[in-house]
């Protein structure tokens, strides 16, 4: 077999729908189908398709014209940014077309003909199904941006991309029924059906051609199969809001599209121009994308797979840590924060699957992070020193951060706690008593040294972090929120949390840095006066901290404040922006004449998208399981709009059915041994949240970003 096919060789399983032989027609009975969004062209939305491998396809319904980072992608490769196509030499304006997006294909029509575009799993390989024509020949032409000159052949026409020289691109029928080359495309006989183009060497590309040709109706069906049974057997959901579903169906498929086999098994950080895998986001995102949908023996391996990364050189300076950010050019280990995620996703994904021989595989990697943070990067109080760009709150720009949090941020302190707890736990299972106790010991210390040094109880706020010489800095941000595990005090935390929704909290998300403060960037992107970066911790608004902020709420009994960002964020995944996803940023605050804001930063992040998730199913749903005590805990906290809802949720080996009617709940779990443990929801009183209400822009009379302004403006 082909060297390179023989990689792309796909397993399908666990596939409720029947396959069938190939036939003539692509299209397969479908709950995707009920999924389509139309666009109009005044709306022109983005959309974005991976090849669940290292490819993905990022375009806009109406737009003709090349814009940044359009086109297909592989390997963090631009190979071409377009195509255009025509019938009888006529083009078929997209600005013209009716447009239809689903999670599976992109469908325009016009009067001349009808185009279905699809990308397959595992083939690096683009369908473009024209039917519906009327006249005799269609027409393909590739944007010549990122191209070298064509060379025809017997096959079609093969391009070289300009940033992989050694690849190839071939654009061919996908019938063979004849064709000619036109300038830098090719027409073809109306019944070639359409389009294929593959990616490889030239050998590569014709046998994905003939692959395809035989085989290509059965991948789409596949692929299709795949996808439905993320959302019929995975994660069904029915409610009395059918937008509700849409969305939840929709987010959950743009999440698991980012699930891919680039380097080993991991999830993308986000599109378009973060194709790789970043430790930090992808034990953020592992929750909401595999562990709430049942998937844990994917889980299991990009944890695996990660760990082979890990820096096991006792003589480096970042020994013992899982990379911040692993791609094909190389891997870095700038960041404080990825390796306690990854060992609190180990044993959170012990909770979901009750799989405890998988805690013996992964603990060389625990402990060895573990022992190398205590030996290298603690104080005398045990908490976790780190760089001022270590956090989350990463940026550097010209070697300076943005936003320095150094030496020992409040959220980093939480991760370190949560990781000697996860990491205790797993020594326990491998038989390392020692370590355990250890572990635990000096978790205790720093859990009782964190609420006299981190919580202002004056101010009703957790400090961001200590300064190197102790000092703490009292700039507000959200990072307090993940904190609330080391400090006991109730009372404080429900005012902290009511602070955070009021001074951070938007209808359209959570912002990095309170408007009061003079640092405050009031929009992400406002060339003129300012670089993005130096606003991308400082004011603007990111979605995944959304997820904390609702789940707090939620907790202490605001489960009507949190729906309503919830719905926000439902919203923008079904009209604002790409379709089905949701952003990596907003700006805070409005522009002039404005009642809502722009979106900006990657248009699908993972971690957005995952939190939202996670919160429906832990704490909205209320599924919250602890398979290692055999325990599934239910705690519902359903909005008042919801009446009716019925879903199911994988844990362990079986199923827990969820149906919820005219305030009655119906659980049952068909699988393991497991006790359902029920928590009847109940009206909470809390006089604390009292009025709450959403932040509300209210800018400063002036702000140091605005003192100069830059003409022409800034640029990258």
């Amino acid at each position: 077999m082909n060297k390179f096919l023989s990689r792309h060789i796909f397993a399908i399983t666990s596939i409720s729908l029947v396959i069938a032989a190939c036939t003539d027609s692509v299209d397969v009975v479908s709950p995707l189908d009920s999924l389509g969004v139309e666009v109009t062209s005044a709306e022109n939305r983005e959309y974005s398709f991976t090849d669940k491998k290292s490819g993905y396809w990022y375009g806009t319904t109406h737009q003709d014209s090349v814009f940044f980072w359009s086109g297909w992608n592989i390997s963090k490769k631009r190979i071409f940014s377009d195509y255009q196509l025509s019938v009888d030499g006529k083009s078929l304006n997209r600005k013209q077309a009716s447009c239809t997006v689903y999670p599976n294909k992109v469908v325009r029509g016009w009067e001349l003909a009808k185009e279905t575009f699809f990308l397959v799993d595992n083939y690096p390989v683009l369908y473009i199904n024209l039917d519906e024509v009327k006249g005799d020949s269609i027409g393909i032409s590739l944007n010549q941006d990122l191209l070298s000159d064509g060379v025809n052949s017997e096959n079609g026409l093969f391009y070289t991309p300009k940033e992989n020289v050694n690849s190839r691109i071939l654009v061919s029928p996908a019938v063979d029924c004849g064709f000619a080359f036109i300038g830098n495309g090719i027409k073809a006989p109306t019944s070639s059906e359409g389009f294929i183009i593959a990616y490889g060497t030239e050998d590569e590309c014709e046998t994905l051609l003939k692959k395809f040709r035989s085989e290509g109706k059965v991948w789409l069906k596949e692929r299709t199969a795949r996808m439905n049974s993320l959302i019929t057997e995975c994660n069904p959901i029915a409610s009395n809001l059918k937008e509700l579903d849409k969305a939840i169906n929709w987010l959950t498929l743009t999440t698991d599209e980012l699930v891919t086999e680039q380097q080993g098994m991991g999830i993308y950080a986000g599109l378009p121009w973060f194709n790789e895998y970043w430790g930090r986001d992808m034990f953020i995102s592992m929750p909401g994308t595999c562990l709430v949908s049942g998937q844990f023996d994917i889980a299991k391996q990009i944890l695996l797979d990660f760990a082979k990364f890990q820096d096991k050189n006792p003589e480096s300076p970042t020994y013992g840590r899982i990379p911040n950010r692993a791609n094909p050019d190389g891997i870095l280990y700038n960041t404080t924060d990825g390796t306690p995620r990854f060992v609190i996703q180990a044993f959170e994904l012990l909770e979901y699957s009750g799989d405890t021989a998988f805690a013996s595989e992964i603990y060389p990697a625990v402990k060895m992070s573990i022992d190398a943070s205590c030996q290298n990067f603690t104080d005398d109080k045990g908490y976790l020193t780190h760089a001022d760009a270590d956090t989350w709150m990463d940026v550097k720009r010209d070697g300076i951060p943005g936003s320095p949090r150094g030496n020992r941020a409040n959220d980093i302190q939480s991760l370190w706690y949560g990781q000697l707890k996860a990491g205790s736990k797993l020594a326990e299972l491998a038989g390392d008593k020692e370590s355990a106790d250890r572990w635990l010991r000096l978790a205790d210390k720093i859990r009782s040294n964190f609420e006299h040094d981190y919580c202002c109880k004056e101010d009703n706020m957790v400090y961001d972090h200590l300064n190197s010489d102790g000092t703490p800095d009292k700039q507000f941000r959200p990072n307090q929120l993940y904190c609330f595990e080391m400090i006991g005090d109730e009372e404080f935390k429900k005012k902290v949390t009511r602070r955070c929704w009021e001074e951070l909290t938007y209808p359209w998300g959570v912002a990095s840095l309170a408007q009061w403060d003079k640092q405050f960037h009031p929009q992400h992107e406002n060339w003129h006066y300012y670089h993005k970066d130096d606003a991308y911790h400082n004011g603007t608004v990111w979605l995944w901290n959304n997820g904390i902020a609702m789940q707090r709420m939620i907790e202490y009994g605001q489960v009507e404040a949190a729906w309503q960002l919830f719905q926000n964020m439902n919203h923008q995944a079904l009209v604002e922006g790409a379709v089905g996803s949701l952003s990596e940023n907003a700006d805070a605050h409005p522009r002039e004449g404005k009642s809502w804001v722009n979106r900006s930063g990657t248009f699908l992040q993972a971690w957005s998208n995952a939190e939202h998730l996670r919160v429906w199913y832990q704490y909205f749903l209320g599924i919250r399981p602890d398979m290692m005590n055999r325990v599934i805990a239910v705690e519902p906290r359903l909005p008042k709009e919801i009446t009716s809802l019925e879903t199911s949720v994988k844990i362990g080996k079986g199923t827990l059915s969820y149906k919820y009617r005219d305030g009655k709940f119906d659980l049952r779990f068909d699988g393991d041994d497991a006790e359902i443990r029920f928590v009847e929801p109940k009206e909470v009183v809390e006089p604390i949240f009292d009025g709450v209400k959403f932040c509300s822009p209210s800018p400063l009379p002036h702000y140091p970003c605005f003192d100069v302004y830059h003409d022409p403006a800034l640029t990258y």
